[in-house]
C-alpha cells in the first residue's frame, strides 16, 4: 500500500513540474512576438460532424470542455477508489481532511463575496478561490526533497481529494446554463446504460468509455457543464470483477493508471498552457488592486490558510480525528498555506464564471489566480524548509 502511495505521489509530484512549465511557457509565449499567433491557434475553430450532428467549437474550447472531461473522469476514478480501499475509506481518515477541505473552501469563498457582492458580474466568480490544484501542490513538496514527511503529503493529497469533490459539486449546481430537456434525457439512458453494465458485472473499459462519449456528447448540449460526464462515468466503473478468461482483474485501477500519464503529462499542462496565457502588457496597478483580483488573491493567500487551519484545529478539538502521525502544527500550517495554489481548478471555473464577461473580467480572473497562488507557494517553500527537517 505504501509503495504504491509512494509512487502515485512521484508521478503526481513530477506531472506537477510539466504543469509549472507549462505555464511558464505560456506567460513568456503572451508576452512575446508570437502572442497574436498564440490568441488565433486558441480560437481557431475546429468542427466535427457526423451525418447531421455536428459539434463546432474554438481549440480553447475542445480543450476545456473536452480533454477536461478525461481530467474529471481521473479524478472521479481517484476518489472512487481513496474511498473504497484507499485513505478514505475510514472515518476516523475521512473526517480531518474533509473539515479542512470545507473550511478551505467557505472561508475564500466567502473572503472574494465580501469584496464583490454588489458586482452581479463579479460575483459569479465567487468559487474560483476554493479550487485547491493537487499537481501543483505535490510538484512544490518534491521541491524540498525528503525533508516532507510522508504523512503530510498523504493528509494533503486527502484534503485536496474532497477539495476537488467540492469544487465538482459547485460546477454541477451553480454553473449549468438553461437547460435542453431532450439532451439531460438522452444523457440519463445512457447513465442507466451505465448502471446496467455495472450489476451486470461488465469489465470492459471500452464499453463505459463508449457510453461514456455519448453521454458527453449529449451533456454538451444540454446546459449541464460536459466535462461532468467524467465525474458521472468514474462512479460505474467497477473496481473489480472477471474478465472473458475468467482472469481477476482491476478496471477502475487499470483506467486509471492508464489516465494517469496522458492527464498529468499532456492534458492538464495543455490546458494551463492555453488557459494561463497573461499578457502583462494589458496589466496595470488598477487591474491588481480590482475587487475581483484582489478578492481572488486574498481568498487564495489568507481564505485557505484560515479556513484549512480553524476548521483542522476544530476536529482536533472536538475529538473528530488524530493529527497525522510525526506531523507538527507547523507542519499543517505550511500545507494550509500550500493549499492557496488553486491554479487549475480555479482557472477552469474562472473560465465557467466569466466566459460571457467582458475580457477585462477574464484578465483580472487570470491575474488573481497566478498571483495568489505565486504567494501561496513562496510563502508555503519558505516555511516548509524552516520547519522540516530532513528525513534520514
Amino acid at each position: 500500500m505504501f509503495e504504491s502511495i509512494r509512487r502515485f505521489l512521484r508521478l503526481e509530484a513530477s506531472s506537477g513540474l510539466v504543469l509549472m512549465g507549462a505555464t511558464l511557457i505560456a506567460l513568456f509565449v503572451a508576452n512575446s512576438p508570437w502572442q497574436d499567433a498564440y490568441h488565433q491557434l486558441l480560437t481557431l475553430k475546429l468542427t466535427v460532424s457526423i451525418e447531421q450532428y455536428a459539434i463546432s467549437k474554438p481549440i480553447l474550447l475542445w480543450i476545456n470542455d473536452g480533454l477536461m472531461a478525461i481530467f474529471f473522469l481521473h479524478v472521479g476514478l481517484e476518489l472512487k477508489r481513496e474511498a473504497i480501499e484507499g485513505e478514505l475509506n475510514t472515518p476516523k481518515k475521512v473526517i480531518l481532511p474533509m473539515l479542512g477541505a470545507i473550511g478551505g473552501m467557505a472561508v475564500p469563498a466567502l473572503i472574494y463575496i465580501l469584496f464583490n457582492w454588489h458586482d452581479p458580474v463579479a460575483i459569479q466568480g465567487w468559487a474560483i478561490p476554493t479550487a485547491t490544484d493537487i499537481a501543483f501542490a505535490l510538484g512544490i513538496l518534491i521541491l524540498l526533497g525528503d525533508r516532507v514527511p510522508r504523512a503530510l503529503k498523504i493528509f494533503l493529497l486527502s484534503l485536496a481529494i474532497f477539495d476537488d469533490l467540492g469544487a465538482i459539486i459547485i460546477i454541477a449546481i451553480f454553473y449549468t446554463e438553461q437547460l435542453s430537456m431532450s439532451a439531460l434525457m438522452i444523457s440519463s439512458a445512457c447513465i442507466f446504460c451505465l448502471w446496467v453494465m455495472n450489476r451486470l458485472e461488465v469489465v470492459s473499459k471500452a464499453g463505459y468509455l463508449l457510453v461514456g462519449v455519448l453521454m458527453w456528447m449529449a451533456l454538451l448540449k444540454s446546459g449541464v457543464h460536459a466535462t461532468l460526464a467524467g465525474v458521472v462515468l468514474a462512479m460505474f466503473i467497477p473496481t473489480r470483477g472477471l474478465d472473458w478468461d475468467r482472469q481477476a482483474c482491476r478496471p477502475l485501477q487499470e483506467l486509471q493508471n492508464d489516465l494517469h500519464g496522458p492527464v498529468g503529462f499532456f492534458i492538464v499542462p495543455l490546458f494551463a498552457f492555453a488557459n494561463a496565457g497573461l499578457s502583462f502588457t494589458q496589466v496595470s496597478v488598477v487591474d491588481v488592486l480590482d475587487n475581483i483580483s484582489l478578492g481572488i488573491i486574498l481568498g487564495l493567500v489568507l481564505g485557505k490558510q484560515i479556513g484549512v487551519m480553524g476548521m483542522v484545529w476544530l476536529g482536533l478539538r472536538l475529538k473528530l480525528g488524530v493529527m497525522p502521525s510525526g506531523v507538527s502544527w507547523r507542519q499543517i500550517y505550511g500545507m494550509a498555506v500550500l493549499c492557496g495554489v488553486g491554479f487549475t481548478m480555479s482557472l477552469f471555473i474562472g473560465v465557467l464564471a466569466f466566459e460571457q464577461a467582458e475580457a477585462v473580467n477574464m484578465l483580472q480572473n487570470r491575474l488573481g489566480i497566478l498571483v495568489g497562488s505565486l504567494i501561496s507557494a513562496l510563502w508555503a517553500v519558505v516555511w516548509l524548509r524552516f520547519y522540516c527537517n530532513p528525513i534520514r
